[in-house]
């Protein structure tokens, strides 16, 4: 199986393409040695060593609050202070004009009009017109953030008429006919077909919706050009692949070595797939769309969040759970986009009690942080005045959160780790408290004579504010945290 693990010594193998890694991790998984192959130096592991996302969208946000055909102005009023707290990424919702136009876009009818068409009842999309949406996309840049578009690759509707397939006899809503002239569909280029009679890794269906059929030339060319427009005319940075065991890997795959120029330097687009599994199968469909690949694609950890729900929401959960196997974080931190909420689990499986606990581990982590509208915003996480909220630990993950990774010390109540820093991030302590009173012990961390204040905090029903922290000649000091809380330290 391929890798491509968190980097900190790299080291070409003499007269070889190869390139050998050398991985620090958690207490118990001592330093591996990875050989995998890649097409060019892989600096891309890299690259998001320093970031936060912001999905920008909830389900039926526009509509909540009161922002119909607004919502990119929404988004856009927020970018300088959201670049100012640290994010540095948005994840925006579909963009394409959907079967309605008051659609959360995952129902895709017309990929290329972004809302300056008049069709399905409206020029804009439900978030806005694709002007104010190349506006976002600019006034992102101008602040630093980058933009990932939600493609989706898989199922359409609102088509404007039906046909019989051959293949099976079964009449679908197949025969599409944008108002924007390009990528008219019919049955020819959904499933069933003549080149694959299902794709993916399962027959996944949306109701009545027809699936594309990536294996169809025409297809497979149409959604490249159209992915490359988002990224070279659009603007867009990257994408977040909707669904990814519905179709091949093989699509993604080709998408993620698309290359572009912007500000006449060659670029490729970030990526992360949408598989909502667990680490086995998501483990297999990365190991799947990322071979051979020199620009690979991360995955949502879905694993992570499932434990991270159960440390909110379960009395008596254990805080070694967290350390163990069985997550992307664990397995490929380099390629995990971890998460507390998003909008469909927010839905089917919401975390209900103590969530700031569980931004509390992935903003401190490895791995590349996606922080939810909702919880930041209408949920009032953000707290943007004080110690205890996103705003708080996203500071802390983008100045101090940078580094190899060591458990100090782990029971079913206390969770000690550091990140020992890395280039302009200093490092930091992150005390995860299970207990309902103070808990804390002394550990040794990797400085000495070193003193450390509390960035950002949280207790359950405390507001006590923790003492800074003093480590002796040899990097030992006690480290505590707040009756079901965290504290994160920072060295000065």
């Amino acid at each position: 199986m391929q890798f491509y693990p968190k980097v900190y010594r790299i080291r070409p193998l003499k007269h070889s393409r190869e390139i050998q890694f050398d991985r620090g991790a958690f207490s118990g998984r001592c330093g591996r040695d990875y050989t995998v192959f890649c097409k060019q130096d892989p600096g891309f592991l890299k690259k998001n060593e320093m970031g936060v996302i912001l999905q920008s969208f909830y389900v039926n946000c526009p509509s909540v609050e009161n922002q119909a055909f607004n919502w990119w102005n929404v988004i856009s009023a927020k970018i300088p202070s959201l670049s100012k707290i640290g994010f540095t990424a948005l994840w925006l919702p579909p963009a394409n004009k959907a079967a309605s136009n008051r659609s959360m876009g995952y129902d895709t009818y017309d990929y290329y009009d972004l809302g300056d068409v008049h069709q399905k009842g409206s020029v804009k999309t439900w978030f806005g017109s694709k002007d104010e949406l190349i506006s976002l996309i600019d006034i992102s840049h101008s602040n630093n953030l980058q933009v990932y578009a939600d493609l989706i690759l898989h199922q359409n509707s609102g088509a404007d008429g039906q046909e019989v397939n051959p293949i099976d006899g079964v009449t679908r809503w197949t025969k599409f006919n944008p108002l924007s002239g390009k990528f008219p569909r019919t049955y020819l280029d959904f499933q069933p077909s003549v080149y694959e009679t299902i794709g993916g890794l399962d027959p996944i269906s949306f109701g009545e919706m027809p699936n594309l059929c990536h294996r169809n030339p025409e297809v497979y060319t149409q959604l490249l050009e159209y992915s490359r427009w988002l990224l070279q005319t659009i603007g867009f940075d990257g994408f977040r692949y909707d669904c990814v065991r519905g179709y091949g890997a093989w699509m993604v795959r080709a998408i993620q070595e698309l290359r572009t120029v912007k500000n006449n330097l060659s670029f490729s687009p970030f990526g992360v797939g949408e598989c909502w599994e667990g680490d086995y199968t998501i483990m297999e469909w990365m190991n799947e769309v990322n071979s051979w690949s020199d620009n690979p694609c991360a995955a949502f950890d879905f694993p992570l969040r499932g434990r991270l729900k159960d440390l909110c929401n379960m009395y008596g959960f254990s805080l070694q759970t967290l350390v163990q196997p069985g997550t992307l974080l664990y397995d490929n931190a380099a390629l995990a986009v971890t998460f507390v909420e998003n909008h469909d689990v927010a839905i089917s499986d919401p975390i209900i009690n103590d969530k700031m606990l569980a931004y509390s581990f992935i903003l401190t982590h490895e791995g590349y942080p996606c922080v939810c509208w909702q919880d930041y915003y209408n949920w009032d996480l953000a707290q943007e005045n004080n110690k205890s909220g996103i705003a708080a630990l996203v500071e802390a993950h983008e100045h101090f959160a940078g580094g190899e990774t060591d458990l100090l010390y782990c029971d079913d109540d206390l969770y000690i780790m550091q990140r020992r820093g890395y280039q302009n991030q200093g490092g930091l302590v992150y005390v995860l408290n299970n207990k309902p009173e103070w808990n804390g012990r002394s550990v040794q961390s990797a400085w000495n004579n070193m003193a450390f204040i509390p960035l950002a905090w949280r207790g359950k029903d405390n507001a006590d504010i923790p003492e800074n922290k003093l480590t002796d000649g040899n990097g030992f000091a006690d480290f505590w945290a707040p009756p079901r809380g965290y504290v994160v330290y920072t060295p000065q």
